[in-house]
């Protein structure tokens, strides 16, 4: 049992340092060398856990992943509504973006070119998710007469995908303030009950982030 926390312990530790040197220096130019170093570990141990630089960016990718489902997952379930969860979870979405490095890495791995794999990324999952909170607004008949559910999710998706880029750069992009204006622009459009709704993250979403944040170890963050 000890040894197998301890190989936990480790693996973590090599997803975390490899988000982070994949999020500084891409993936191509990521070496497996600077990770280990990163991690605190020999490359031996690197190589036990993750045969290729291939293994661990997937790795990276596919924890990210699972964060990713956990935000739309809990945005989905805290109102009810679709259309209030979608707001929600572009928020957290945001927030983790921001926050958490291997949520960072994770999107802009799914965005290299050339690496391979025919799994889920994150911008499809995404993409996929938003599409699908769209198409459930329009049936619980939130979407204003005339708006199309195709080009509603296409508008979301490409603004938060945007921030998620853009972000890259400038953080200030990765904003709740930048996400809440994106709201408010979009939602009186959107639907005609836009009065009902918040362009900014509700205060339960508020309050679990607060709760997230201050249960988080020191060290979890980049």
């Amino acid at each position: 049992m000890v040894k197998q926390e301890r190989a936990a312990r480790t693996r973590q530790a090599l997803i975390r340092a490899g988000a982070e040197v994949f999020a500084r220096e891409g993936f191509v130019s990521a070496s497996l060398s600077a990770i280990s170093r990163r991690a605190g570990v020999s490359s031996g141990a690197l190589h036990f856990h993750f045969e290729s630089k291939k293994a661990l960016a997937e790795a990276v990718e596919g924890e990210a992943l699972e964060e990713v489902r956990r935000i739309a997952r809990e945005a989905a379930a805290r109102d009810g509504r679709a259309l209030a969860g979608l707001v929600d979870a572009t928020h957290g979405l945001v927030d983790r973006i921001a926050e958490d490095v291997v949520v960072r890495a994770g999107f802009e791995l799914s965005g290299t070119p050339g690496r391979g794999g025919g799994g889920p990324t994150l911008r499809r999952e995404w993409q996929r998710w938003v599409e699908q909170m769209v198409r459930r607004s329009d049936q619980e008949g939130w979407l204003a007469p005339g708006v199309s559910a195709d080009d509603a999710a296409a508008a979301i998706v490409a603004a938060t995908t945007g921030f998620e880029v853009l972000g890259a750069e400038d953080k200030t992009w990765l904003s709740q303030e930048k996400v809440a204006g994106f709201w408010e622009l979009l939602l009186p459009r959107l639907t005609e009950r836009h009065a009902q709704m918040s362009p900014g993250r509700s205060g339960h979403a508020a309050a679990a982030a607060h709760r997230a944040e201050h249960s988080t170890a020191p060290d979890s963050r980049p």
